[in-house]
């Protein structure tokens, strides 16, 4: 890591801890097992069976054997069936500790991240997600729920983030309108909890090229917050138009000078250009030109916008690496900043934190493979987004706890410093904190199961089936919209 990008945080890795990490830990088991709204006892019981399960989650009835869940294999689907947990509830005891900040500026990232359920017919509110294959053109689309995750980034040498909202895209919601509501509701509750407040350094956004960084930007313009995103190669952006000839006939131009990211010979004198020593991509040489806004032209974006459409002017940089650990010879990476104004120092800090958006595919990895998030399989998709809650509220406590727990590594890991094991790790050895973590949940009473159906009798309401994909027209359309083209596309 560049030098230059040497941070400071409270909730840095590899820090000193004290008693207050335990009692950080304590504070937020309490605050999640009060927002759970129904089935409280067992989604708390199920939380922490997957919190001291031994290796991957692959079964839900499995979770049951876990000596934190004193209840029967029922109880399992009873919670996520009927349990209901208070999101907002649980980032408000997340956002108890401060978040880590790389050069003063607390860093976002917004991602998309599919639950395939492809032979899931009876599950509704599927939709077609996108994913890679591994080969040239084997991608395909898949039914299942695809989830939008806003998490905090940290620097140093790690994969670590703060999961602080999740959402799950219906057939009838905009993943752009979906982002902004996540993205609003986070910064007021960060500016609730005392971690930003007038003064402070703007909080980054980083997203990928899926989004629509102009509209982010529009829609956020009331919020402290700077919007990063990677644009393609063939993005065309304009300068400031240039004043109205003395005797012109017409309105006055709205747009400039063209900039073509794919043709050097429409560019201008970049307004700066900054070269950064990196140990890992060699020398990052970063070019950007101020002032350079798109041009809006799909209404179906602006529905309910009056007049014409704004000119929402920001930075283009222009990102250029000697070579990445499995690439020589690495294409340019183009990124739009909505700050049209903004210093080169700024512009370090932002590309930077940009690059550091890749650890929230670590997350996803880690909450797939390890957590077990898509190995249940539910028909409600209310189940799943209990389940979700379930799982960033285990990876949080694991957020919390990376300081009190040893280094348990394989024989053939590489070992790490102290506080600065991977989430993985910390999972392995916070079995041994199991005495002196708090559980508030009560004891399942003995009871006797009910009938069930008797032997022989056969199930008569056949389930409804749901075809996958959005069905409901949007406003201003000719039709339903872009269909599942509106969300990034995510690999599996």
């Amino acid at each position: 890591m560049p030098q230059e990008f040497a941070t400071t945080s409270a909730a840095e890795p590899g820090q000193a801890r004290t008693v207050s990490d335990l009692s950080a830990l304590s504070a937020f088991r309490g605050e999640f097992y009060a927002a759970i709204g129904a089935r409280a006892d067992a989604v708390f019981e199920l939380t922490d069976a997957v919190l001291e399960h031994e290796g991957k989650v692959d079964s839900l009835p499995g979770l049951s054997l876990e000596d934190a869940f004193t209840r029967g294999h029922g109880s399992v689907y009873a919670a996520l069936n009927a349990g209901r947990i208070d999101l907002e509830a649980v980032r408000s005891a997340a956002l108890a500790e401060p978040l880590p900040r790389m050069r003063g500026h607390i860093v976002l990232a917004v991602d998309v991240s599919p639950w395939l359920r492809p032979d899931a017919a009876c599950s509704p509110e599927r939709l077609f997600c996108h994913v890679y294959g591994r080969g040239r053109g084997s991608d395909q689309t898949i039914p299942g729920w695809p989830y939008s995750f806003v998490v905090a980034l940290t620097p140093g040498s790690s994969s670590w983030v703060v999961p602080l909202s999740a959402c799950r895209i219906g057939p009838d919601d905009d993943v752009q309108e979906v982002t902004v509501a996540q993205v609003r509701a986070v910064v007021v509750d960060l500016v609730a909890a005392g971690q930003w407040a007038g003064g402070d350094r703007p909080i980054i956004l980083v997203t990928d090229a899926g989004y629509d960084p102009a509209r982010l930007a529009w829609q956020l313009g009331d919020l402290p917050v700077v919007v990063c995103s990677r644009v393609r190669s063939d993005r065309v952006y304009y300068g400031q138009a240039e004043p109205k000839a003395p005797g012109a006939v017409g309105p006055r131009p709205r747009h400039g000078r063209r900039h073509e990211c794919a043709n050097p010979a429409t560019w201008n004198v970049p307004d700066g250009a900054v070269t950064v020593p990196s140990t890992r991509y060699g020398q990052v040489r970063s070019r950007f030109w101020r002032f350079l806004h798109p041009k809006l032209t799909g209404r179906s974006a602006w529905v309910g916008h009056d007049g014409p459409l704004p000119v929402i002017e920001g930075t283009v940089v222009r990102l250029e690496v000697d070579h990445l650990p499995h690439q020589s010879r690495p294409d340019p990476v183009n990124l739009w900043i909505s700050q049209a104004d903004i210093e080169a120092a700024v512009i370090n800090t932002v590309w930077f934190a940009w690059l550091r958006r890749f650890d929230q595919e670590h997350f996803h990895r880690f909450i797939k493979q390890d957590l077990g998030w898509t190995a249940p399989a539910v028909r409600d998709p209310r189940a799943a987004d209990t389940w979700t809650v379930i799982v960033m509220a285990v990876y949080l406590q694991l957020w919390l706890a990376r300081g009190l727990v040893a280094d348990h590594r394989l024989p053939w890991e590489r070992p790490t410093l102290p506080g600065q094991c991977s989430p993985r790790r910390v999972r392995r050895g916070l079995r041994n904190l199991r005495g002196t973590l708090n559980r508030p949940a009560s004891v399942a009473k003995p009871s006797r199961p009910g009938p069930g159906r008797p032997k022989g009798a056969q199930n008569r309401r056949r389930a409804a089936r749901h075809d996958p994909g959005k069905q409901t027209k949007r406003p201003g359309t000719n039709g339903l919209g872009r269909g599942n083209r509106e969300w990034p596309k995510r690999s599996i």
